[in-house]
């Protein structure tokens, strides 16, 4: 443990609540490299429930999210306009960082996994934005050459974290700053959710948690690059 500093997420969580009957989800946290306990947020939005098979799936929000408002760097060292950029066109959003031992890199994977599967001019549509949480390690350079290995079209944006902190937030995603602890240890929280934006209105229609496999993945972004519900 003291040998060597070590990044981790805790568990972070935020509830949601359901637009029928009032019921409260907890949506789209998990440890990330964690082995404590999380904590609540308090954000919530009213979904749409949720289908009943043993499959973790998307859930369809009843009021959908407007785009953050970001102006960030991208990996080329270049200013990068989210809503400008992104206009028009299917995108997927998610904040982590790349020294996540498990949650960002599996996620990423699903993502691109279930990206190579669609035709090649649907791929072309998507954009797929990883926001660092970590920006004063995360800089254009190293955050490129992570997301080159996972698939060299995402995108990826860098800049002050006060700045991408209030952007998660119109998401209700939580992010706080990273902490050092008396062992070394530096720990990072964040909110793992994806966020699926449409091109019809910009808008996003769709959240994923942690826990949704790559199947589901792969059955959805068809749908949502031509602007239609999961």
């Amino acid at each position: 443990m003291h040998h060597t500093p070590r990044r981790r997420t805790r568990l972070t969580r935020r509830t949601l609540g359901l637009a029928l009957a009032g019921v409260l989800l907890a949506a789209g946290s998990t440890a990330c490299g964690a082995s404590g306990d999380g904590t609540g947020g308090s954000d919530q939005a009213p979904v749409s429930v949720e289908s009943s098979d043993s499959v973790k799936r998307g859930t369809v929000l009843s009021t959908p999210f407007d785009k953050p408002d970001l102006v960030l760097t991208d990996t080329e060292g270049k200013t990068y306009d989210l809503i400008e950029e992104t206009k028009g066109r299917p995108t997927l959003i998610y904040f982590g960082y790349t020294h996540c031992p498990d949650v960002c890199p599996l996620t990423m994977s699903n993502i691109a996994v279930a990206k190579s599967k669609l035709p090649k001019e649907d791929q072309e549509k998507l954009r797929v934005v990883f926001v660092t949480s970590d920006p004063e390690r995360d800089t254009p350079e190293s955050l490129g050459t992570w997301l080159r290995a996972q698939d060299p079209d995402f995108i990826g944006l860098t800049g002050d974290f006060d700045t991408i902190q209030a952007g998660a937030r119109t998401l209700g995603i939580s992010l706080e700053p990273p902490v050092v602890e008396k062992d070394g240890d530096v720990v990072s929280t964040h909110g793992t959710q994806v966020l699926a934006f449409l091109p019809k209105d910009d808008k996003a229609h769709v959240l994923y948690t942690s826990d949704v496999p790559v199947e589901v993945y792969e059955e959805d972004l068809p749908k949502l690059v031509d602007g239609k519900l999961p």
